[in-house]
């Protein structure tokens, strides 16, 4: 009861202008009330009609009349707030521009909440009740709102349509479907949008397993771009340090020519000046005599000359270079010569190994692999021309046709005894190492009961004994295909998978090896993949092929 007279209140002190509780209200002269800025903007509209309504009674008034304030409605509101009066529900509630509008509010209309697909209206929160209570309306579907529920009429007719033409893919009424769509293919909108729903969902399956194989190659893409950074920045610092350390060595190298050729100029030089000394020292004495000699035989007293003459010291033996013999002038030109040859060849060596390691870089494979060819003339610009090697053959295989076929024997063939030789398994490898981008074809004669593998594998996978480890797709060093003739089975590590595809006596085999990637193809009239395999290979693999049973043959077709 208290609620109700709150709403009563809230009713009667409302704004029939806005909804909302009045705010500084004022009454016109016919005596309703309204805020004083909503009136105001009202009339304001009305100005240039020079005449001016009421909203609620439509009495019009010449000239505007002059607003006063109603105080005593003022307090009235004001003391009715204190016993909990609400105002209006907030202005969101409200429906706006781009709202959908309620079909049952009068006056300001309220958001929609639903919208019946049934009656075409759209309720707000007040007034779905009779679509929750009545029974023939709890029938109807409520949805979201929309404003284009009109759209469902059908325009001839004036009806929902429930109806859904396949043949004009159009949306139709209960009479649409027996007069102009009479002979259609119809169903009702229900069944349509089922069977819509069931494709935009594998739609969406599709779209999210294409996101999350995009976020997986982008995924790939940072890996290899991070990679790649990777390895660039470790060769330059390795290059760095590699020509730091050629740098020292050549600067030792100066250093210990420059020591042996100072030794050796020592070496020469000392005994050179040791005898110059000498003769210095011998010309230094010899001008003495000569300075003695000159004098006494300057003196001019006979008897004093000829008394002094016999004290006179003997010359001592000469070291003059009559005495020894100068070689020819050998200086070091030689070894200026020798080191100038050593600088040539080092550049020589330099300019060669910068072709070389400019042409490595520029076929370093980054980030992007080229596309997988698509139709079997793409395949066959990369083919391989394999032959096989007579050397790892066991020996019960014949190889025949230039070593391109192999066949299974009774016999033992007279093979000489190499390390290479598989002992215990009817397998053989190719002579070829295959790396890069390969393609090649194994043409298939399987009886009841026999089988052959298509394989490849790396060089060290063991030989000798019954171990598996020696057996193509039983160890982690070889992939094959088994063909039995009637269906296909792909095998790795021990790890067997079924493969579907038409079988063929023909099978292709595409490598891209620095990509990591391995394909088997069924070859006919068409190209139809049997088993992908996307790893990182570690080393060159080399083309092989086992054949069980008497009679059976695999040969690598020629392609070129």
């Amino acid at each position: 009861m208290e609620k109700q007279e709150n709403h009563l209140d809230r009713e009667r002190f409302c704004c029939r202008i806005c909804e909302d509780l009045l705010k500084d209200p004022v009454t016109t002269v016919c005596g309703h009330s309204y805020c004083k800025s909503c009136i105001n903007t009202h009339w304001d509209d009305e100005e240039e009609r020079g005449s001016y309504s009421c909203p609620q009674c439509r009495q019009t008034f010449t000239p505007r009349p002059v607003l006063e304030t109603s105080t005593m409605l003022a307090a009235s509101l004001e003391e009715l707030k204190k016993t909990g009066l609400q105002a209006a529900p907030a202005d969101h509630c409200y429906a706006g521009p781009e709202d959908v509008a309620c079909d049952v509010c009068t006056g300001r209309k309220r958001k929609a909440l639903k919208s019946c697909l049934n009656c075409l209206d759209s309720y707000c929160e007040k007034h779905p009740k009779p679509h929750l209570q009545s029974a023939p309306l709890k029938k109807h579907k409520l949805g979201e709102p929309s404003e284009k529920l009109q759209k469902n009429i059908c325009s001839h007719h004036n009806k929902v349509m429930k109806m859904f033409c396949r043949t004009d893919q159009q949306c139709i009424c209960d009479l649409c479907s027996v007069e102009e769509h009479k002979d259609h293919d119809t169903v009702s909108a229900a069944a349509e949008r089922t069977e819509r729903q069931r494709e935009l969902r594998l739609r969406r399956q599709t779209i999210q397993q294409r996101v999350q194989d995009t976020e997986k190659d982008v995924k790939l893409l940072q890996q290899e771009e991070e990679a790649v950074n990777g390895s660039a920045d470790k060769a330059v610092e390795d290059s760095e340090e590699i020509f730091t350390e050629m740098i020292r060595l050549l600067e030792e190298r100066s250093s210990d020519v420059e020591q042996q050729i100072r030794s050796q100029q020592e070496t020469e030089v000392s005994p050179v000046r040791e005898l110059q000394e000498r003769l210095e020292q011998e010309i230094t004495e010899l001008k003495r005599k000569d300075h003695e000699l000159k004098q006494l035989s300057d003196t001019e007293d006979h008897n004093q000359l000829l008394h002094n003459y016999p004290s006179l010291s003997p010359l001592s033996g000469s070291t003059h270079s009559s005495s020894f013999r100068i070689r020819p002038l050998r200086n070091f030109e030689d070894v200026t010569a020798d080191v100038s040859q050593v600088r040539g060849r080092l550049q020589d060596i330099l300019s060669e190994t910068e072709t070389q390691i400019l042409q490595i870089v520029s076929q370093v494979d980054v980030l992007l692999r080229q596309p997988e060819p698509e139709t079997r003339a793409d395949f066959l610009k990369y083919s391989q021309e394999i032959t096989l090697d007579p050397n790892t053959a066991y020996r019960y295989l014949l190889l025949s046709e230039g070593n391109r076929r192999v066949t299974c024997m009774r016999k033992v063939q007279s093979y000489s005894a190499h390390p290479n030789r598989f002992t215990n398994w009817h397998q053989v490898l190719s002579r070829e190492s295959l790396t890069g981008r390969c393609y090649w074809e194994v043409e298939v004669k399987v009886k009841v009961g026999g089988t052959v593998r298509v394989a490849v594998a790396y060089k060290n996978i063991s030989r000798a004994g019954r171990s598996h480890e020696c057996l193509f797709g039983y160890n982690d060093k070889s992939w094959s295909l088994y063909c039995d003739g009637n269906s296909y089975y792909f095998h790795y590590n021990r790890i067997y998978t079924p493969v579907s595809g038409p079988v063929s006596s023909r099978v292709g085999v595409y490598l891209d090896h620095s990509a990591g990637v391995l394909s088997f193809y069924s070859v006919s009239d068409t190209m139809t993949l049997l088993h992908r395999v996307q790893t990182t290979f570690t080393q060159p693999l080399y083309a092989g092929v086992s054949v069980y049973s008497y009679g059976i043959t695999a040969e690598f077709c020629k392609l070129k």
